[in-house]
């Protein structure tokens, strides 16, 4: 019997696609990292605006307590009652807060000197002086 026979039935089959799928994220994870910890950090801050630098920070501290949390529930610890549940939702918190302000950069801006003027040219004025001479046919008669 070769040894991926026995890994196989050390676990039910059912779960099989699911932990390769663990097992993939986890590559995505550690390929990240490598590329992450390969630049200083100083070298990646002084090349990013205030707003950036808060997202690599925020996404960086998110991801450090979310792996946190996975190693809790590998330990037999249920997470939900550990007090990184309150600190990923602080976190959350922040990140809900930068995306506000990404959000409002990007709304478009109201010039209203340019709004004011196509609102009062689409408007239709009476102008006095073609009331008076006005060039619709008066009734009864015919137009030639």
């Amino acid at each position: 019997m070769s040894e991926d026979d026995n890994n196989s039935e050390e676990y039910p089959t059912e779960i099989h696609d699911y932990l390769a799928a663990f097992e993939k994220s986890l590559g995505s994870v550690d390929e990240m990292l490598k590329t992450m910890m390969s630049v200083s950090r100083n070298e990646l801050l002084q090349k990013l605006d205030p707003l950036e630098q808060a997202k690599l920070d925020l996404v960086s501290v998110y991801t450090l307590n979310s792996m946190f949390w996975v190693y809790l529930a590998t330990q037999g610890i249920n997470p939900k009652e550990h007090p990184v549940k309150q600190e990923l939702e602080r976190i959350r918190t922040y990140m809900n807060k930068v995306k506000e302000i990404t959000d409002k950069k990007k709304a478009s801006r109201l010039d209203k000197g340019a709004a004011s003027r196509f609102v009062k040219n689409a408007l239709w004025e009476p102008n006095t002086e073609n009331e008076h001479t006005s060039k619709t046919p008066a009734k009864g008669k015919k137009r030639q």
